[in-house]
């Protein structure tokens, strides 16, 4: 308290060095200690203007805080140049502007003594290749962005060497605080702007290479380790170790089948996970989350075997089936074709929905796949296996047309199966091109069971077997050289189509049509119009191909011996004496 009240009197009156002595004597002299310090205080070397000094702070204002160097008098830094609020006693490294300023106190400067340090400590830095901090604080035309150092020294950063990948967001990066290299450093003597610029990209990647080889070296299979889910793919996650990527697959997320790594983990989630998977060479890290808890499959033989029946619920649908979850981490897949005996499932949610619960056979399993086959079908009996109980061949029946082709009609029978009937089951003399001149889908039809075929899933039905075949009913009747009459059909280049009782239709070739060598057959073909009514005699009938031929030239060749029989049997009762052919021909001359 004496040194400051003397300190003070000093000042008032104005006192310099030459006036010391006089100064001392005037002190209290039996007190030896204060009189040592103010021998001190008085023997201080005034600083020197353009050097760095520490001194402390010794008062703070509003705006302005006041620093005792050692001289004179304490000098006075604005508020603003403290980056972090200071406090009484803190030691603070200044720069010595002027001895004497106006107001009787030093001129010293914080901010000019900051820059001279942080310029020693960025020289140091660039030539040892050491990172600097400092906060992306601006955008400079797309170009890249002004970093400050901090005493507001300002450094460019090329967007180019701003982040260890492509910056699709450049503002994003605006208030990061982060390390720096030095690329490039000039000092402008001037005052103005100095040329700094800096590369956190490599900063980013060594820093990155440095951790991966860490946890490598300290890290192994089995070990939990912490990070954070950064980004997805279709089969699975990357995680964040701390600069670098470890992958957590699919398939690792869970002993259950899993289908979208989203239902497990979220962006930006932290998460505990094991290690299953290192190597240094190609830089792989695997991870698990499943591995925290007992392999399932381990068990299942335990619990399942083929051909139980067993409960589970839908997890998943796809094009070829559906997942259904036996137990936890245990799932099967019900393919597409063991959901029905009978009907034909085209979409495997017409048949189920995810969370139903279903009963299933387990068909078949791969431990080491980790595949379970099950089967929907086999829990119901199969009705095939007594369908020929229940359609034996010869079953008369009138059901519904559910389909037309090109070939047939499909008939449902029951749910699910269906009889085909083919369009040459249609009619036993009618040429039926295509079942929709016939049938159309909708109506009711009588049809027989012609055939019935477990092993293959077969039925074949018809619909002329209903009635006795017509054509073994004509060749019955009209044996070869039995005369027929009937209409006329069609009309071709080769002959004429004639249809019999029985709704037979035969060929009349033109060749048959003509009864002497000298006429045309084509002009006798001329003669004939459809409706027509024709007498001819037939020639051939062929049961099994469902063919048969007439002749009319053979037909006027009957009639002619006819009456030629009836002729001379005619002249033999008239006359008394032999009867020649002679005679005929010379009666027939006569007349």
């Amino acid at each position: 308290q004496v040194c400051e009240k003397i300190k003070d009197k000093i000042h008032d009156k104005g006192l310099f060095m030459e006036q010391k002595e006089v100064a001392m004597d005037a002190v209290i002299n039996s007190d030896q200690s204060i009189q040592t310090q103010l021998e001190e205080y008085l023997n201080f070397e005034s600083p020197e203007v353009g050097t760095l000094k520490e001194g402390r702070v010794i008062e703070i204002t509003d705006d302005s805080v006041f620093i005792d160097v050692g001289g004179k008098s304490e000098g006075r830094v604005p508020r603003e140049e403290f980056a972090e609020e200071p406090h009484i006693g803190d030691a603070v490294q200044v720069y010595i502007e002027k001895t004497e300023a106006t107001d009787g106190k030093l001129s010293i400067s914080k901010q000019k003594a900051d820059r001279s340090i942080l310029r020693k400590e960025l020289q140091e830095a660039y030539r040892n290749k050491t990172p600097v901090t400092g906060t992306i604080s601006k955008m400079v035309n797309k170009s890249g962005y002004d970093v400050n150092l901090g005493a507001n020294m300002i450094a460019f950063l090329p967007i180019s060497q701003a982040a260890a990948q492509k910056v699709d967001k450049p503002e994003s990066l605006l208030g990061v605080k982060s390390s720096f290299y030095i690329e490039k450093m000039v000092f402008d003597r001037k005052g103005n702007r100095d040329n700094i610029v800096i590369n956190r990209r490599k900063y980013l990647e060594d820093t990155l290479e440095k951790n991966r080889e860490a946890f490598f070296e300290d890290t192994n299979i089995g070990d939990v380790v912490k990070g954070s889910v950064k980004s997805f793919t279709s089969f699975g996650a990357f995680i964040d170790l701390g600069g670098f990527d470890g992958l957590l697959h699919i398939n690792d997320m869970s002993w259950g089948h899993v289908t979208r790594p989203k239902d497990f983990v979220k962006k930006g989630q932290e998460i505990e996970l094991k290690v299953i998977r290192l190597d240094p060479a190609e830089k792989r890290i695997n991870l698990s989350l499943k591995h925290f808890t007992p392999d399932p499959w381990l068990e299942f033989e335990d619990k399942f075997q083929v051909n139980d029946i067993v409960k589970g619920h839908v997890t998943k649908i796809t094009d070829f089936g559906a997942f259904v979850e036996l137990s936890e981490g245990i799932e099967g897949l019900v393919h597409i074709s063991e959901f029905s005996w009978v009907k034909k499932v085209s979409k495997p949610s017409d048949m189920v929905k995810i969370g139903d619960e279903v009963e299933c056979m387990i068909l078949g399993y791969d431990i080491q796949a980790g595949r379970v086959s099950l089967g929907l079908k086999q829990v119901t009996a199969n009705p095939w296996d007594n369908i020929d109980e229940r359609y034996p061949v010869g079953t008369r029946l009138t059901r519904k047309v559910v389909k037309l082709t090109n070939a047939g009609a499909f008939i449902e029978l029951e749910e699910g199966i269906d009889g085909f009937l083919h369009v040459d089951d249609l009619s036993w003399t009618k040429r039926v091109r295509h079942p929709n001149s016939e049938l159309e889908v909708g109506q009711e039809l009588e049809v027989i069971v012609i055939e019935c075929n477990p092993a293959e899933h077969r039925i074949r039905l018809g619909v002329k077997q209903l009635s006795d075949d017509p054509w073994k009913t004509f060749a019955d009747a009209y044996r070869s050289g039995s005369v027929v009459e009937g209409e006329v059909t069609s009309i071709t280049d080769f002959g004429i189509f004639v249809k019999v009782p029985g709704g037979i239709e035969g060929l009349i070739h033109k060749q048959n049509m003509v009864e002497n060598r000298e006429d045309n057959p084509d002009e006798v073909l001329k003669k004939f119009a459809v409706g027509d009514k024709v007498k001819a005699v037939v020639l051939d009938v062929n049961v099994k191909d469902k063919k048969t031929a007439f002749s009319i030239k053979d037909y006027k060749k009957r009639l002619q011996q006819e009456e030629l029989s009836r002729y001379m049997s005619t002249k033999q009762e008239d006359s008394e004496g032999a009867y020649t052919l002679g005679d005929l021909m010379k009666n027939k001359a006569s007349e």
